[in-house]
């Protein structure tokens, strides 16, 4: 029996674009670290027609830079630990190991955005860089949109406590193997998105990026 395959063209998605939102009201109701948008907006129907009047809070953070330094030839990587207040219901605590990660300052490229966290965050000299994938973070209420970068180690790392003093980071760097990251990820012990995303990418493409940067797999 043939199984029958649905035509779905990439050509054809998604259904409806920004042109298809009728924007009625929008003003901001909070200004503080970030920023709330209060929005009033009708949208076409996949049925035909508009929608009736539709009210939504939107968060607007700005964009964001993930880094993943990896060492293609002792097959490591660097990851950091620092709290971060999202997570202070987190079963395991809110002191989060996670990817470098920084936000985008207007004018910058993901590259200069990724070095300079690197420098920051963990004493990492890093110029050489892979695109990974990019995403949006909660699109449900969320503008931010965020890259992920890997990063070619081929410095020492010195393990230590890094940050700006400005923005009061506290921030502990780890070197360790490709092989404990991904133990840890799978043990829940690392359960922030873009690691996640980040460490995932790396599994699926490990081939292609050691032969990338080596020449060999």
């Amino acid at each position: 029996m043939s199984i029958q395959m649905p035509d779905f063209k990439p050509e054809n998605y998604p259904s409806f674009h920004s042109s298809d939102v009728k924007i009625l009201d929008q003003n901001t109701v909070f200004q503080g670290f970030f920023r709330i948008d209060s929005y009033k907006v009708a949208h076409k129907l996949f049925n035909g027609g508009w929608s009736t009047e539709v009210k939504r809070e939107l968060f607007e953070r700005g964009h964001a830079v993930i880094v993943l330094p990896y060492d293609v030839k002792n097959d490591s990587l660097v990851l950091i630990e620092q709290f971060r207040i999202g997570a202070l219901q987190n079963p395991n605590g809110p002191w989060l190991l996670e990817a470098i990660a920084g936000m985008i300052e207007p004018g910058e490229s993901t590259e200069q955005v990724a070095m300079r966290e690197a420098e920051e965050e963990a004493g990492l000299k890093l110029t050489e860089f892979w695109p990974m994938l990019s995403y949006q973070s909660s699109p449900g209420g969320c503008t931010e949109r965020v890259y992920l970068v890997l990063a070619r180690l081929e410095q020492k790392v010195e393990t230590g406590v890094y940050g700006l003093a400005s923005e009061q980071e506290d921030i502990k760097v780890h070197s360790l193997p490709r092989q404990v990251a991904m133990q840890l990820l799978q043990a829940g012990k690392i359960d922030n998105a873009a690691t996640v995303i980040a460490l995932q990418w790396l599994a699926l493409n490990l081939a292609e990026v050691k032969q990338g940067w080596t020449g060999s797999v």
